[in-house]
């Protein structure tokens, strides 16, 4: 199932300077999975339970949004 995916994640909002974020809820299975490094703009998540890939995009207002790849 290919698409997009757009979250308005209170819990994950960073401030507008900045920052990554340190966990993500799978758009495919809702699961929650944390990220080490954190993960910002541009970057390539893997659900680590049902094994999706997203590409992330983070709009001016800090919107999330998540494409299937």
């Amino acid at each position: 199932m290919a698409g997009d995916y757009d979250f308005d994640d209170d819990d994950h909002k960073e401030s507008a300077t900045g920052g990554s974020r340190k966990e993500f809820d799978c758009p495919g299975c809702n699961a929650n999975n944390p990220v080490d490094d954190g993960y910002g703009d541009g970057d390539e998540l893997r659900c680590n339970y049902c094994g999706c890939e997203y590409k992330v995009t983070v709009n001016a207002e800090g919107r999330v949004k998540f494409k299937e790849i």
